[in-house]
């Protein structure tokens, strides 16, 4: 009767060790798929390293297909972001200047808006960027201050600022690289000061600016 019951036992125990190795061998459930970028334009479906560019009476970035950035990058609609990314170490931007641009947070961006031919200070928030259209005397000052600026190419590249940072970070960057800013901002925001994981993204954000920069 003993032998018998061991015989029972080990059965029981064989079929729980069968039966583990099982739930161990099932494949993983599939991890979500990210859903498929697109054209904005046309609807089709883009790579990752997909071509943008700003809708310049909008001041939005707009992905785009190789085949519509080709039909329509020559558009007044639509403008091709630009390609160079210039990290300026000697930029001078004194406090008295900066109060001028009546920016409340020591982060931004500037652009030459050839709609409105004016330079618009965009600085991101919680809600997304906010924006504030400069007078030309203001920004012809630091422009004399600092010659890169002259030759910023109008929607398709902006100067960024961060004097947040110690010591304060200049570069010029594509205007969707500046976008991007606002965006991680805007994911990473916590509460009503922003958190710590805010502060994180912007320091993340511009080391990688630099290192990419010319």
């Amino acid at each position: 009767m003993s032998a018998e019951l061991d015989r029972a036992v080990a059965g029981k125990r064989r079929a729980l060790m069968v039966s583990g190795l099982r739930g161990l061998a099932k494949p993983s459930p599939p991890e979500p798929v990210s859903p498929e970028e697109r054209c904005d334009l046309c609807g089709t479906t883009v790579p990752a390293d997909h071509r943008h560019m700003l809708n310049t009476y909008e001041r939005q970035i707009v992905c785009t297909c190789e085949s519509c950035w080709a039909l329509r990058s020559g558009d007044a609609d639509f403008r091709p972001v630009g390609n160079r990314t210039v990290w300026l170490d000697d930029f001078r931007l004194p406090d008295e200047l900066w109060a001028q641009f009546r920016i409340p947070i020591g982060l931004a961006f500037f652009m030459h808006s050839s709609v409105t031919d004016c330079v618009v200070a965009m600085y991101p928030s919680p809600a997304g960027a906010t924006e504030s259209e400069l007078h030309f005397e203001t920004w012809d000052r630091l422009a004399g201050m600092n010659p890169a600026l002259r030759d910023l190419e109008p929607d398709a590249e902006a100067l960024i600022v961060n004097r947040m940072s110690d010591p304060p970070a200049f570069a010029i960057a594509p205007i969707d690289r500046c976008y991007m800013l606002v965006g991680l901002v805007k994911a990473a925001w916590e509460g009503i000061s922003g958190g710590a994981e805010v502060e994180r993204a912007i320091q993340g954000y511009f080391d990688d600016l630099r290192a990419v920069a010319a």
